[in-house]
């Protein structure tokens, strides 16, 4: 389920306070929207933590600040003392920042710079903003299901990730189709020839599983989406299923091909046949900065472009209710 922390309005007075900057240094336009955006983090009074990788290339680009560089495991630290981590650029680049934090509790805000960026809650036009809410904290914090996956060997674990995203179980080459058993809470479910099997999060729901024909799901539900790929079966619909079922996935013995496991596009294992893959609920919680409170219904429109032409909204509701407000209370008898 999805929470609401809305934090103090007032800027603490700890001698020093540190938020983590994650940004594509392979993109001109995200190291110079965060080098403005550090320039004006430290006039702030707060220090910008770097990766120790991009220390130099961001130092190189600054004028009146500098960075300090983290290696992976203090950005992981539940002990850290980074208080939020602000990613510049797209999706991709923000999925990345989660891997680095979805240990700890720091939360993490996505300043857009991709394409549709339906992870981010602002655009890098929004800096002045967006330092404002950061110094003040005034934003709030939303966790988000998230999913783990295991992969065995002849009951042995070989591999373990989780996903913010989806699960992708996927053949390794395009001539032929991987052959699949899926259970659902150590209950059989189906048999499938098909190009994969994905498990994704409500967060997931309009990202690969979209594409592949999914539903969309309110990011508040906890939740798992199971959806086959070109399956050739006639069963072989998306399912949604409870936060506390466990889905395993079999690459069975009469399927002659290897195949990939990926999570979120980024961390892979190969499959072999005979090994199962155990998909369920992550242990931990993604937890994303909120800088308003606009419905989720705005931003499916907004991401998607959804035309909406017509609508009269509120202002229709509101001339319905005047009308019935005016209408003469009904005669009645007696006293």
């Amino acid at each position: 389920m999805l929470s609401r922390v809305t934090l103090p309005p007032d800027p603490p007075t700890d001698p020093e306070r540190r938020v983590a900057v994650l940004t594509h240094l392979g993109r001109r336009e995200a190291v110079e929207t965060a080098a403005v955006l550090i320039e004006r983090l430290a006039a702030a009074g707060i220090t910008a933590v770097v990766p120790e990788a991009d220390v130099a290339t961001l130092n190189a680009e600054l004028r009146t600040a500098t960075v300090v560089g983290a290696s992976p495991e203090q950005l992981a630290a539940p002990t850290s003392d980074v208080e939020l981590m602000l990613v510049l650029g797209g999706d991709g680049t923000i999925l990345r920042g989660a891997e680095k934090v979805i240990t700890s509790d720091t939360p993490l805000l996505g300043v857009n710079l991709g394409h549709v960026g339906f992870l981010a809650e602002a655009e890098a036009a929004d800096i002045d903003s967006i330092v404002d809410h950061v110094a003040h904290r005034t934003y709030t914090v939303e966790e988000r299901f998230t999913i783990d996956v295991t992969l065995r060997d002849r009951g042995e674990v070989i591999w373990s990730s989780f996903a913010v995203n989806e699960v992708s179980i996927e053949k390794a080459a395009r001539e032929r189709m991987l052959e699949v058993a899926v259970e659902i809470d150590d209950r059989p479910l189906s048999r499938w020839a098909c190009d994969g099997v994905l498990v994704a999060t409500p967060t997931g729901s309009t990202a690969y599983a979209f594409s592949a024909g999914g539903p969309v799901l309110w990011p508040e539900l906890d939740a798992l989406l199971l959806v086959p790929l070109s399956a050739h079966a006639l069963f072989a619909r998306p399912l949604v299923l409870g936060p506390n079922s466990v889905i395993t996935v079999e690459l069975i013995h009469a399927s002659p091909v290897h195949g990939v496991v990926w999570c979120d596009g980024s961390r892979s294992a190969e499959l072999l046949t005979g090994m199962e893959i155990e998909i369920g609920r992550g242990r931990h919680r993604l937890r994303l900065a909120r800088l308003s409170q606009s419905p989720f219904t705005n931003r499916l429109v907004n991401k998607f472009q959804l035309p909406v032409d017509g609508w009269r909204g509120s202002a229709e509701r509101e001339r319905r209710r005047t009308l019935t407000d005016a209408s003469p209370e009904p005669e009645t008898n007696g006293p």
